[in-house]
């Protein structure tokens, strides 16, 4: 859904900027006059003099009792949606089920919070584990987990991403049914506070 969006959003930005852009140019440069043909009446540009919006057409509303009003409601619902979208290109998309093969043909959804806490879960249990996060991502069919682990002080790194992916990511992709599921894996350790000796 968001990667249509902004494909249509950055489409239709495009657009108009590359007709606003060539219009500007096309006036800017007297192309017109040199190529024999004309603007439309409404088009501001006309010649290399004209501008956008001129005194008049800039001070034309400014006495209405409407217009500030206005003017600054536009302006802050334009800066809210240009801030859900620029918030929504650093969300994740989560993934809400997955789906099961059940083996008769006839498919079963698994709830994708389930199946994320039940890695989370296992991957808590495994040695030197002190936190673990699980994010499903991806497509219904095609799930990818983000696993970011907390490692104790005594852990070791390549023995914990080892048991994560041959214990905890195997059992979840067997009891999901899946072909595979491959992971990104993120290690961090926790930090403790030095201890003072005397």
């Amino acid at each position: 859904m968001l990667t249509r969006a902004n494909r249509v959003l950055l489409g239709l930005v495009g657009l108009g900027l590359f007709a606003l852009g060539g219009g500007v140019l096309l006036g800017g440069l007297g192309l017109q006059r040199h190529w024999g043909f004309r603007m439309p009446g409404w088009w501001p540009f006309r010649g290399p003099n004209d501008v956008l919006l001129s005194a008049e057409g800039r001070t034309r509303w400014q006495g209405q009792g409407w217009w500030w009003p206005s003017v600054i409601a536009v302006l802050a619902v334009v800066f809210v949606l240009v801030l859900w979208w620029l918030l929504a290109q650093f969300r994740r998309h989560r993934l809400g089920e997955v789906l099961v093969d059940a083996g008769d043909g006839a498919g079963a959804r698994l709830n994708g919070r389930a199946l994320e806490s039940a890695i989370a879960a296992e991957s808590q249990a495994l040695d030197g584990v002190s936190r673990a996060r699980v994010r499903l991502t991806g497509r219904r069919t095609a799930p990818a987990a983000r696993v970011r682990l907390r490692l104790e002080a005594h852990a070791e790194p390549v023995e914990a991403v080892r048991q994560l992916a041959m214990e905890t990511l195997a059992h979840a992709r067997n009891s999901a049914g899946l072909n595979r599921l491959p992971a990104e894996v993120r290690l961090r350790e926790v930090r403790h506070r030095a201890h003072r000796v005397s």
